[in-house]
């Protein structure tokens, strides 16, 4: 199937109120490129294989809009055929009559065609076999070579979730957790995107592990996951929710219950997460976090200290930081409700 992409450069201030006119007129899925800043609840949404600061906002956005291409070479908007000089005309009046009472910079238009192939298959070419010291992370359109036999093999493909391995906080999280993990493990891993770190966890040996994430894509993907690499039905528990601020997630999860948790998150996430999953873990538990660059790494080292954690290890790997701690031994008990 092919589209017809008609991209907009505009101004950042001008993207709902275009986005709103031309959804309008039938051009729907906008595509948003700007430099705006995350906002904290975008930050909060965030997962793992978070990438630094971009580059300083300048104002400037393109937005570009997909439209359906018949076999005849007609588009289809509304369900209805047109064809591209009508829609591009209708772009462009809707454009100003935008800026008649607001401003919305050059609003030059390109078209540009496209295909699903360029969607769905092209970041494969981005995403080969790799290794972790010693565990091979391999995608599903790529073969064992009879070499990697005797490794761990992680088997698992990019998705809509983040988490594929590559990204020196993940790895940092999975060389924690490859020290922590025993048998009889139980495993919670908050902001799980792909359940790459939980999966492993169960490969090293855990009994058992727990996701949580806001994202809905995360639970298919985990599903995916799970399947690829043998995990059983039942060793891998997925909830959608925020565990920071939803009482229900957290009693769900269960309290006083995890041997081990781990969250490779934004280290604004992780400040006010502390506290809150000091009450997951058991007394002696381990706490494993990264996603923290290297100047959040004295902010989230005195979250989990002001928590009342035991500092055990900070790591680097780059630019990028995991601080691992301890909950004090003390007489306690927990309730565990997944699982």
């Amino acid at each position: 199937m092919k589209w017809k992409k008609f991209k907009i450069k505009t101004v950042t201030d001008a993207e709902d109120i275009i986005i709103s006119a031309l959804y309008d007129i039938g051009l729907e899925g906008a595509q948003i490129e700007d430099k705006i800043p995350l906002t904290a609840m975008e930050k909060e949404q965030m997962f793992v294989d978070i990438l630094p600061e971009g580059q300083e906002d300048d104002g400037i956005a393109y937005l570009s809009f997909f439209v359906e291409e018949r076999e005849d070479g007609s588009l289809e908007v509304l369900g209805e055929q047109a064809d591209e000089a009508a829609v591009l005309e209708n772009v462009r009046r809707e454009l100003e009559e935008l800026r008649q009472f607001c401003e919305i910079g050059e609003g030059s238009i390109v078209v540009e065609e496209t295909e699903d192939l360029d969607w769905i298959h092209n970041w494969k070419q981005y995403f080969h076999q790799f290794y972790i010291d010693d565990i091979l992370v391999i995608p599903s359109w790529e073969e064992v070579k009879t070499e990697d036999q005797a490794r761990t093999v992680l088997h698992i493909d990019p998705g809509t979730a983040f988490g594929t391995g590559m990204h020196e906080t993940t790895q940092l999280c999975i060389r924690q957790l490859r020290k922590h993990v025993t048998a009889g493990t139980k495993l919670l891993d908050v902001g799980t995107g792909s359940g790459i770190l939980a999966i492993l966890s169960l490969m090293f040996g855990a009994e058992h592990a727990v996701g949580t994430d806001l994202d809905p894509c995360a639970a298919e993907a985990v599903e995916q996951n799970c399947r690829a690499n043998g995990i059983g039905p039942g060793r891998f528990d997925m909830m959608i929710g925020n565990i920071i601020s939803d009482k229900s997630v957290q009693d769900k999860v269960g309290y006083g219950c995890y041997d081990i948790v781990v969250a490779n998150i934004l280290a604004d996430v992780l400040v006010p997460l502390t506290p809150v999953i000091l009450n997951q873990l058991k007394d002696g538990g381990i706490y494993i976090t990264s996603g923290i660059i290297d100047d959040k790494e004295e902010t989230v080292v005195e979250a989990v200290k002001a928590a009342g954690l035991k500092v055990l290890e900070v790591t680097y790997q780059g630019e990028w930081v995991s601080v691992t701690a301890q909950k004090s031994a003390q007489e306690g008990c927990g309730s565990c409700s997944m699982g």
